[in-house]
C-alpha cells in the first residue's frame, strides 16, 4: 500500500509512541501490516481502558494502514456504547437497564409471551436451554444469548421447528391470538417477496381489526420502507417507540429507515439506543460497526462530515419539534447558519437531528473537511472524555453540552406522541390484560407423554419439536438416535446432552393441573426410592470380577446398562454391584459393590465409567428389571481378631506376605510391571492396623485382582471373611509363581 508523503509523517507521529518509527522506504510498506496490527492491538486496549478519544485516533490510523472489517471495531462499540450509556444520565440509564430486565422477563401471568418481543407466543420454538421463542424473533437472529438464562444460543438451523405440543394447545387456547401471529407471518412472506403494497394491504385489514397488534405494525412499517414511503414507515415506527417504549427491535427499525432515508447521524444515535436496551442485539451491533467502519475509513468521506455536525445548538423545545417535524414533512428542514452554532456555547446540543438535508448538500457540493472530519463527527456523537489538545477546550465543551443533551432526546419522541391523546396506541397497547389459560379448555391428556402414555414428568423438547418425559426419551435414544415420532435422526442432540426442561409446559402443569402433576411427581418419587435401596432390588453388572479399594474402569455400551448407570447417578447411590458370569444361576453367589467416581459420555451414547471397589456381598435372591439384573444381597465383613498373641501371629503373617509380594513385582519384567501400575495402579502401603476396615488390607486385594489366577479361584478367596486364610491363599500361588522360571 502506497501513502502520499504528506501524511507520513502525521502517521508516524501517531505510533511513535507505541513502536519504533521506520524509515520512509520499502520496508516501511513491507511491515504496513504488523504495523496495523499493532495499532488494532493498541486501539483495543485504549477502548477497552474507556479511553475513547485515544481509541478513536487509533483506530482512524490503523484504517489509514489498510483495510480493516467492520467486527474488529467491537471493542470500540462497546467503549462508545458505555459513553453514551453515562452521558444520557446515570437515573435515565439506571431506569432503562432495570426496564429491559423486566422487559425480557415475561410476568408470571403472562407465561404465554415471548421473552425477546413480548408479543403472543405463535409459533413457539424451544431452544436447547428449554425457554420458548416465536419463530419470528429466532429466524431474524436478532440475539445471541436466551434473554431467561443468559446461556448461549447456538446458531439458528434452515428450517426452526416449532413445538408440536405447544403450538397445538395455544391454538386451542387463544385461536385469535394465533392467527395473527400467523397473519404477521404472512405480511412478512409478502415483504420478502417483494410484494410491499399486498402486505400493506394485509397489514392495514389486520390493524382495523385490532390497532394494538405491535407485529402488525412492525410489519407494515417495513413495508412502507420497501416501497420507500418513509414519512408512513417512522410514524408506524414512532408509534412504536411509544407502545413498547423498550422493544429494542423498534428502534433498530426506525434506525434502519433513517440510514435509508440518509440520515446516518440520527441512524446511529437510534442504533445506539436500541443496543442500550439491549446489549446483545446482533443486527445494530453489525449495523453500528459498519457506520464506525465508513466513518473512520478515508475513503468514506460523504459519511464523515453528514457526521460531523452532529451537534447542533438548538433548545430542547426546538430539537423535540425538529424530530417531529421531520418524520411527518416531506421538505427537509433549512440548514442551521454557522454562526449561530458558533456563538450559543451554553446550549445543549442536539444529538439527532434530520440529517436528510445534509445528506443532500454533500452530494450536490461535496465533503468540506478533511480525513479528520470523521473522527470528529464520531468524537461528537460519542462525547469523547479526554482531549489533549488544550487548543481544543471549545470543542470538548460543546462535545459535552451535546451529551448531556442525549437524556432528553431518548425521551422526547414518545413524548411528542403521548400527548395525542390517550385513546391512541399507546394507551391500548399498555392496558392489554395479560393472558390467561381458560380452564374450561385445560385437559390433562394434553399433557400425556406418547411413550409411557402418563402425564409428562420433567418434559423436554427435541430439535424436531416433540416432546416426551426425560426419562423416556434417554431410554429410546440408548437403543436408537432416532425421535420416537418422526425418526428424525438426533445424534446432534444426544451427543450435546441437553436434556433441559421446557419449562413453559412444566410452569403450566404446575400452576394448572397442581393436583395431577402432584401425583406424578410422587410415582416418579417411588421408583426412585425404589432404585435407591442398596440391600433390596441392587442392580448388577453382570460382566467381571472387582474387589474393594481396586479401580474397575467400564465401557458401558448395552443399552440395559446405559440405564442402569444412569438410574445410579440420578438416585444419588451412583454404587452398583459388580458380579461374574455363572452358567447356570445367571451371575454369581458372590461380588462386591463399585462406587462411580465419574462418567464420561461418548457423542454416540456410549460411556466410560470409572468405579473403584466398595462392599463385598454375598447373593440372597435374583430377579430382572428393564432388563438388567437385580438382587437382594447382605454385606460380607471379616471377622475380627481379638486374642493379642493370635493378633500377633495374624500380623506376622501379613507383613511375610507383603514382603513376598513385592520381591514378586520388582522381578517381574518391565513389560508385565508397567501394564500393572497402568490398569491398577502402583501396590499400596502396609497398613499399621489390618483390621482397620471390614474389608482387610488394601494390599490382598490388589495382588488378587493382578495375580494371573482364574476367577473360580478368586471369587473363592473373595468370599472368605477370615483374613487368616484369605493371606495363606495369596501365599500360596506366589510361592507357586516364584517357583516358575522368570523367562
Amino acid at each position: 500500500m502506497s501513502v502520499p508523503n504528506s501524511d507520513a509523517e502525521e502517521i508516524l507521529e501517531e505510533k511513535a509512541g507505541f513502536f519504533i518509527a521506520p524509515s520512509l522506504d520499502s520496508e516501511w510498506e513491507d511491515d504496513n501490516v504488523d504495523h496495523q496490527r499493532l495499532i488494532l492491538q493498541r486501539a483495543d486496549a485504549l477502548a477497552s481502558e474507556n479511553r475513547l478519544k485515544e481509541a478513536l485516533d487509533a483506530f482512524s490510523t490503523a484504517l489509514r494502514y489498510g483495510s480493516v472489517r467492520p467486527e474488529q471495531l467491537s471493542t470500540l462499540l462497546d467503549c462508545v456504547l458505555r459513553n453514551f450509556k453515562k452521558r444520557v444520565g446515570d437515573a435515565s440509564a439506571a431506569q432503562a437497564s432495570a426496564t429491559t430486565r423486566d422487559f425480557g422477563k415475561p410476568s408470571a401471568a403472562d407465561v404465554l409471551s415471548c421473552p425477546a418481543c413480548h408479543s403472543f407466543l405463535g409459533e413457539a420454538v424451544t431452544v436447547a436451554c428449554g425457554h420458548s421463542y416465536c419463530k419470528r424473533c429466532l429466524q431474524r437472529d436478532l440475539f445471541t444469548r436466551c434473554k431467561l438464562c443468559n446461556e448461549e444460543l447456538a446458531d439458528s438451523p434452515p428450517g426452526l421447528r416449532p413445538n408440536v405440543i405447544l403450538c397445538s394447545l395455544l391454538e386451542k387456547w387463544f385461536p385469535d391470538d394465533t392467527k395473527r401471529c400467523k397473519t404477521a407471518a404472512e405480511i412478512e412472506d409478502l415483504s420478502k417477496q417483494k410484494r410491499f403494497e399486498e402486505a400493506v394491504t394485509l397489514a392495514n385489514n389486520a390493524l382495523e381489526s385490532d390497532p394494538g397488534d405491535v407485529l402488525a405494525r412492525a410489519c407494515r412499517a417495513e413495508a412502507f420502507a420497501g416501497l420507500r414511503q418513509y414519512k408512513s414507515a417512522l410514524s408506524d415506527l414512532e408509534a412504536l417507540c411509544v407502545s413498547s417504549a423498550h422493544w429494542p427491535e423498534a428502534y433498530f427499525l426506525k434506525a434502519r429507515v433513517l440510514k435509508e432515508m440518509g440520515q446516518v447521524d440520527e441512524a446511529l444515535q437510534v442504533y445506539l439506543h436500541c443496543l442500550a436496551l439491549d446489549e446483545d442485539f446482533k443486527p445494530a451491533k453489525k449495523e453500528v460497526e459498519k457506520i464506525f467502519h465508513e466513518l473512520l475509513s478515508p475513503a468514506a468521506e460523504n459519511v464523515k462530515v453528514g457526521l460531523r455536525e452532529t451537534a447542533q445548538s438548538t433548545s430542547n423545545h426546538l430539537r423535540s419539534k425538529t424530530l417531529v417535524a421531520d418524520a411527518q414533512t416531506a421538505p427537509p428542514p433549512p440548514r442551521p447558519d454557522p454562526e449561530e452554532k458558533r456563538g450559543a456555547p451554553s446550549r445543549s446540543e442536539s444529538l439527532e437531528r434530520p440529517g436528510l438535508s445534509r445528506a443532500q448538500s454533500l452530494r450536490t457540493h461535496g465533503p468540506p473537511g478533511g480525513a479528520t472530519a470523521g473522527e470528529e463527527g464520531l468524537k461528537r456523537v460519542c462525547s469523547a472524555p479526554q482531549l489533549g489538545d488544550p487548543e481544543k477546550g471549545t470543542l470538548l465543551k460543546r462535545k459535552l453540552s451535546a451529551s448531556e443533551a442525549g437524556s432528553s432526546l431518548i425521551h422526547s419522541q414518545g413524548n411528542k406522541h403521548k400527548k395525542q391523546g390517550e385513546a391512541g396506541v399507546a394507551a391500548k397497547h399498555a392496558s392489554a390484560p395479560s393472558r390467561t389459560i381458560p380452564v374450561e379448555l385445560l385437559e390433562a391428556n394434553d399433557f400425556e407423554c406418547s411413550l409411557c402414555m402418563r402425564l409428562f414428568y420433567e418434559p423436554v423438547t427435541t430439535p424436531c419439536g416433540h416432546t416426551f418425559c426425560k426419562s423416556c426419551l434417554e431410554r429410546c435414544l440408548d437403543h436408537t438416535p432416532q425421535c420416537p415420532l418422526c425418526k428424525e435422526s438426533l445424534k446432534v442432540y444426544l451427543a450435546s446432552r441437553k436434556y433441559n426442561i421446557t419449562s413453559l409446559l412444566e410452569n403450566v402443569m404446575k400452576q394448572y393441573l397442581t393436583e395431577e402433576h402432584l401425583e406424578r411427581q410422587k410415582s416418579h418419587t417411588e421408583e426412585t426410592k425404589e432404585h435407591s435401596d442398596l440391600t433390596k432390588n441392587v442392580p448388577i453388572f453382570v460382566c467381571t470380577m472387582a474387589y474393594p479399594t481396586v479401580p474397575c474402569p467400564l465401557h458401558v455400551f448395552e443399552p440395559r446398562y446405559r440405564l442402569m448407570i444412569r438410574r445410579c447417578m440420578e438416585t444419588g447411590t451412583k454404587q452398583f454391584g459388580m458380579c461374574i458370569n455363572d452358567p447356570r444361576k445367571g451371575f454369581a453367589d458372590y461380588g462386591c459393590m463399585l462406587q462411580i467416581r465419574s462418567v464420561h459420555f461418548l457423542p454416540d451414547g456410549r460411556s466410560v465409567v470409572d468405579t473403584v471397589g466398595g462392599k463385598r456381598f454375598r447373593v440372597l435372591s435374583r430377579g430382572m428389571k428393564d432388563g438388567y439384573c437385580i438382587a437382594d444381597i447382605e454385606y460380607l465383613e471379616d471377622v475380627r481378631v481379638d486374642d493379642a498373641e493370635e493378633l500377633s501371629k495374624l500380623q506376622e503373617l501379613h507383613d511375610q506376605v507383603y514382603e513376598q509380594a513385592r520381591t514378586w513385582f520388582q522381578n517381574l519384567k518391565n513389560r508385565f510391571r508397567g501394564q500393572i501400575l497402568q490398569h491398577f495402579g502402583p501396590m499400596p502401603e502396609r497398613e499399621a492396623d489390618i483390621q482397620a476396615t471390614p474389608n482387610g488390607p488394601a494390599c490382598c486385594w490388589w495382588l488378587l485382582a493382578v495375580l494371573p489366577v482364574d476367577p473360580r479361584y478368586q471369587l473363592s478367596v473373595l468370599s472368605m471373611m477370615s483374613l487368616r486364610e484369605r493371606l495363606v491363599k495369596i501365599q500360596h500361588i506366589l510361592t507357586y509363581l516364584q517357583s516358575i522360571p522368570n523367562e
